[in-house]
């Protein structure tokens, strides 16, 4: 099963808004053959191990419950009992309304013995986006920053690069592989001129590019503009955005989503609407890369569900510009708690990842 959910971990960034699922096929104690889903989400795991072997007599290993429902392939459960296998083992159940539970009710009445909750932990921590996605309306939000030792993101005089050293730089190109977006904030796009893509790893596929302008007062001459037509742009914009700002940009190539009124808080968008509008359109994992007011307003509302900062080796002092935004909290005991899962050394500086502390983990 561990085989299968590591398989599974290869699709992620590549599959939404289906879910990253690894299949490993084994009889008598030997591995048959082994599949993971493909980019765009088909075929799936299961298709893709049945494939390379005759399975009759053999065990399934499947990170996820076998699919139950007809889509553009028959349901992977139905699939599996044709193809002689005699017994599956799974990690989790699908909370997708078409299967809850109707895979493994499918195998059970064609005869196949059905192990459930195999390494269940470890495989949603692979699919946290798509269960969250299926469940809450959103994507997994993951917040990177990278700062200095006193948590500064850049300067007084805004100047940011670059903080960290070359391989964390390149460690964050592996992160945006991942996720099936990555989320920035207008001042960043307006300050940095950042392209958000994939580079240096030599991949095909490319993360959504999502900006947050409450107005889509954008510059027409960057980076992002220039490049909409070589991977998709995505603007999160508010109801008040002019009409000709969006014309400008449609004829960009860009797509606009219109997340509705303000939130009330310094006229920015509302995080939470912003979040259920990606989760609509498939997103089930989104990078975010800041700034400071859009990552603050993300956490006042809970949305960040793990943090990973990139800690350098730089001091720069209270005059420099802060990783977060104000919160607003009164007291310590209202600040967002997150627990460390995981530390290492890259380069010269140091990777910390945290999950949000919640009663569900």
């Amino acid at each position: 099963m561990r085989m299968a959910i590591s398989l599974g971990a290869r699709g992620l960034g590549q599959v939404w808004p289906n879910p990253a699922v690894g299949c490993v096929l084994v009889r008598n104690g030997r591995v048959l053959a082994r599949g993971w889903t493909q980019a765009g989400g088909r075929p799936h795991a299961e298709a893709i191990a049945l494939a390379d072997c005759d399975a009759r007599g053999a065990t399934a290993y499947v990170s996820l419950e076998p699919c139950a429902h007809y889509g553009k392939t028959p349901p992977c459960a139905e699939t599996l009992v044709t193809a002689g296998v005699t017994r599956v083992v799974t990690a989790l159940t699908d909370p997708d309304p078409r299967v809850s539970g109707g895979g493994h009710s499918l195998l059970r009445a064609a005869g196949i013995e059905v192990v459930e909750g195999v390494e269940g932990v470890a495989a949603r921590r692979v699919n946290e986006g798509f269960l969250m996605r299926v469940t809450q309306g959103r994507p997994f939000v993951t917040l990177k920053l990278a700062l200095t030792l006193d948590g500064r993101i850049a300067t007084s005089a805004g100047e940011s690069r670059w903080i960290t050293c070359p391989e964390a730089r390149a460690r964050v190109h592996l992160m945006r592989a991942r996720y099936d977006g990555v989320l920035v904030g207008a001042g960043t796009v307006r300050a940095d001129d950042p392209d958000l893509r994939v580079r240096g790893l030599g991949i095909a596929h490319q993360p959504v590019r999502i900006v947050a302008t409450r107005l889509l007062d954008l510059p027409q001459d960057g980076r992002l503009a220039r490049s909409a037509h070589e991977a998709p742009v995505w603007l999160l914009h508010g109801s008040a955005a002019p009409q000709s700002a969006r014309a400008q940009w449609q004829a960009r190539g860009t797509e606009l989503i219109d997340c509705g009124p303000e939130s009330g808080i310094s006229e920015a968008l509302d995080p939470q609407a912003m979040l259920w509008a990606l989760g609509d359109r498939g997103l089930t994992r989104v990078l975010c890369e800041g700034g400071g007011a859009l990552a603050a307003s993300l956490m006042r509302a809970g949305l960040v569900d793990e943090l990973v900062i990139f800690s350098a080796g730089k001091v720069i002092g209270a005059e420099g510009l802060a990783g977060l935004g104000e919160l607003g909290l009164e007291a310590l005991a209202e600040a967002p708690q997150f627990r460390l899962c995981a530390l290492e050394k890259v380069g010269q500086d140091v990777l910390h990842r945290w999950l949000r502390v919640s009663e569900r983990r």
